[in-house]
Parts: C-alpha cells; structure tokens; sequence
C-alpha cells in the first residue's frame, strides 16, 4: 500500500542519567531533503544519522531533532579550566599594579565564561561516544518506525480517495465508450437528412459512395477509441501501483499527467456535449487525483 510522506514520529531512551529525545517530522516534497539538528556534544553522529534517513525515507523533507532532557552539565559542555584560571591569574595581576588607590576591583566569573574557548562542547571518549552511538541510532529507528507507521495510515486515507475518484473516471469512460459509437450514428443521419433537403431543392441525386465517404472521414476525425483505451490503461496501472508497498508517487504522477493529456484529447476530438461533459467531470477527478499524489511517498 502507499505511504503518504507526512508523518511525525519520536521516541527517548535513557543513558548515562539524561533522557535522549529524538523527534522527527516529514512533508512532501519531491525529492528527499533532510535537516539535522543535534547537540553540539554528538554532532559527530550527523552524517550516520542522515545515512539512517535516506535508508528508511525516500521522499519528503525530514526535520530531525535530538536533545537532551535533565542531563547533567558533564554531557551538555565542559570548562576549560587551564583557560579560566589563566585568564583570572592575568586579570588579578591588572587589578593588582591599577589598584594604587586600594579601592579593590572584583571578578565576574560569569563574564569569563563568556570568552570564547572557556566553554566547549562537551567530548565524550571514545568509549562513551559508542555507547551514545548506539542509544541514539536505536532511538532513532524507533521514532522511524512510528513516523512510517503514521505515514503508513494516512497513505491508505489517500489510497482510498484516489480510488473513489479512479472509479468515478472508469464509469465515465464506459458511458464515452458506449457515446462515440452512436454519435457516429447520429452524425450520418443527420448528414443524410440534410444532403437530402438541400437536393430535393435542387432536384439532384447524390452519389450514395460520396455521403459514405464524408461520413468515413468524420469518423476517422472525431474516432477517440484509441484515447479512450489509453487512459483505460493508464487507470488500470495507477490503480495496481496504489496496491504495491514501497515508492509509487513518481510512478502516480507521471499515470495521472498522462490522463489528463489523454482526456484533452478526447474533449477537443469529441464533437457531443454529452461527451464533452462527461470529459470535465473526468478531467475534475484526475486533478483531485494529481492533488493528492503529490503527498504520496
């Protein structure tokens, strides 16, 4: 069954006391885009998490997010301390030969933390950095599964709809079928009736093998046979792709374009309002169809 390509999926797991929370969001786009955001302690993992996506997602834009949750001040940053106090000795030496009026001066330490290189991310070992590795992965492929799980519905949502609109078109293409051939018909009769007026004014005979061939000729003009079992092809794929697992939506929006350029054809051929109506109502449902393919994964 198709996917749709929106979705929302998250899950957490626990490690070293902090609560790892992923939380991934999906919409339709045509090709696969994909935004990380990960804290600056296991940015290392960003290029495993993007080969993670693209495995289990092929369409959409992906928003990944992961934070951590009550984690100690160790897994969110580090001070550097050499740095720091380096800093505070060379500061203190300032106030001491400035001081000649023993005011005294006082040392934020809170704007010290604020130099650049006092506080870094925090680097785990290398040990660590496994372990977090894999909790973080794990965790991952749990929020996937529920994300695909979601997409998962709301494709059979999608499926269903196209469907209704598909057999709408099915019956609409079976009246046009059943149509052209007595419009055909009508046409040679109508002719007929009125070749035959206007010679009875004129008191003429019209040569019945020049009427028949006016009438092939009209026939082979306005003929949408060939149209008409194309774009039944074409709907029967489209409805044997939605049943298929995996990616259809380029596959689908290729079928419905298709339908559209056939059931063109067929309006600006068909020369019957009934036909003509029936093709709006036709080429209605295939927009609603090319709508709706455009969230299909």
């Amino acid at each position: 069954m198709i996917n749709s390509m929106t979705g929302y999926g998250t899950a957490d797991s626990r490690f070293d006391g902090a609560t790892y929370v992923v939380e991934i969001k999906t919409v339709n786009s045509r090709y696969f885009k994909s935004k990380v955001k990960l804290p600056d302690s296991v940015a290392f993992l960003e290029e495993e998490v993007e080969r993670l996506l693209r495995k289990k997602l092929a369409r959409g834009t992906v928003e990944y997010t992961l934070w951590f949750r009550n984690a100690s001040t160790s897994v969110l940053f580090e001070i550097n301390e050499d740095a720091l106090k380096a800093c505070i000795k060379r500061l203190e030496r300032i106030c001491v030969s400035a001081d000649t009026a023993g005011s005294g001066h006082r040392i934020d330490i809170g704007g010290l933390l604020e130099l650049p290189g006092i506080i870094q991310p925090a680097s785990p070992d290398k040990k660590t950095a496994m372990r977090m590795k894999k909790v973080i992965l794990n965790t991952t492929n749990e929020a996937l599964n529920r994300l695909k799980k979601m997409r998962s519905v709301e494709g059979a949502v999608l499926a269903d709809d196209m469907e209704e609109n598909c057999k709408v078109i099915k019956k609409a293409i079976e009246q046009i079928r059943l149509r052209s051939g007595v419009v055909q018909q009508k046409y040679y009769k109508k002719l007929r009736k009125r070749v035959d007026e206007m010679l009875a004014e004129a008191k003429l005979k019209l040569d019945e093998a020049t009427l028949a061939r006016e009438a092939a000729v009209f026939a082979d003009r306005s003929d949408i046979s060939e149209e008409i079992s194309r774009l039944d092809s074409h709907l029967k794929q489209f409805n044997k792709i939605c049943l298929i697992d995996g990616q259809a939506g380029r596959q689908l929006d290729f079928l419905s374009q298709e339908m559209l350029r056939e059931a063109n054809t067929i309006g600006s051929k068909a020369s019957d309002t009934e036909i003509i109506r029936l093709v709006v109502e036709i080429k209605c449902r295939i927009e609603r169809i090319k709508e709706q393919v455009q969230n299909v994964e």
